[in-house]
């Protein structure tokens, strides 16, 4: 009866190392990526601090503190360097493959081909 007002949190995948790209969850056991995003100055370029609000990141001034411009640029880096981890986000995306199940199955070719000949084997 009182399921309806328990709230499931998903796994937040904390326990995934920051120096990896991609790991396995101990919690869940989900394939999860690392991505790192730099936000920057649209204007003057300079490096801003970012954050993630409703899923979406974003600087965390509404403006920029070398020029004054409000509008940003939000950059995926591949790997993340020693002086950009002051500025850089980190989020977590979990990795779904598009591989569905199935099964295969083949036939083993009973005979061979000598020269022109097919000898067959006998087993």
């Amino acid at each position: 009866m009182f399921d309806f007002f328990r709230i499931k949190k998903a796994c937040e995948h904390d326990k995934i190392p920051l120096d990896v790209e991609f790991a396995y969850c101990p919690d869940c056991g989900e394939l999860v990526e690392n991505q790192w995003y730099i936000v920057r100055c649209a204007c003057c370029g300079v490096k801003l601090r970012g954050m993630i609000k409703n899923g979406k990141i974003i600087p965390e001034k509404h403006y920029c503190h070398n020029c004054g411009c409000s509008e940003y640029v939000v950059e995926k880096i591949d790997k993340i360097n020693f002086i950009d981890i002051r500025f850089a986000v980190l989020r977590r995306e979990v990795v779904v493959s598009n591989i569905s199940d199935c099964t295969q199955s083949w036939v083993d070719n009973v005979g061979v081909y000598y020269g022109k000949k097919y000898i067959q084997c006998k087993s």
